[in-house]
């Protein structure tokens, strides 16, 4: 076969040619049918498994997200059970509803006890919070600065844990060297369960 044959080749009339220019032709389109059926089935498919790929990627990858949120979420939930029971621990050493009156007889005796002249000290009504409860006290005291020093030393060195605030303090000086301190002490004591049960929705 030469390719003068094939230039002379009539569509029409394919079974006069010679058995090597049938070869080559069936050959030809052995090729364009493999080159079309990848084109029209297999490139398509191909397509569709690179997208399937890429979806398995994605989702693999937000697992791992997923599983790592989840390991997180737990060493958070038994941290915050953590603190909540330190909280709970710390509060416990706060005075309890039965223990004010003798703790503001305490700090009453204390600001006495260190020299300090007690002219006003009148506990006001309690402010009740999420977990605890403020005792606002009105004050007017007299002494100096040493034995106001030493008065909060002593409330320190109580027995319960107290907390004092102090708000709207005045400081007038007096005669001898001595000041006059007005204002409001602010001190705390813990919630029991009961208290925190029959609490109004409003101060949860």
């Amino acid at each position: 076969m030469d390719l003068s044959e094939l230039r002379d080749l009539d569509p029409n009339n394919l079974g006069s040619a010679s058995t090597g220019t049938k070869a080559v032709v069936l050959g030809f389109l052995a090729i364009l049918i493999v080159a079309g059926g990848y084109w029209f089935l297999i490139k398509d498919k191909q397509t569709d498994l690179q997208r399937r790929e890429a979806t398995e990627v994605e989702l693999k990858q937000e697992f791992r997200d997923n599983q790592q949120k989840a390991v997180n979420l737990t060493a958070y939930e038994r941290q915050l059970e953590e603190m909540e029971e330190l909280l709970a621990g710390m509060l416990q050493q706060l005075p309890s509803k039965t223990e004010m009156p003798a703790l503001l007889m305490d700090i009453s005796q204390t600001a006495q006890g260190s020299g300090i002249g007690t002219e006003l000290f009148e506990p006001r009504a309690e402010i009740v919070r999420d977990f605890y409860a403020e005792q606002p006290i009105s004050v007017r005291l007299v002494g100096t600065y040493h034995e106001f020093g030493t008065f909060v030393s002593s409330v320190a060195s109580l027995s319960r844990v107290v907390i004092l605030t102090m708000r709207d303090i005045e400081l007038e000086p007096i005669e001898g060297g001595r000041l006059r301190m007005e204002g409001t002490v602010t001190t705390y004591r813990y919630l029991d369960p009961n208290e925190q049960n029959n609490m109004q929705p409003e101060n949860r």
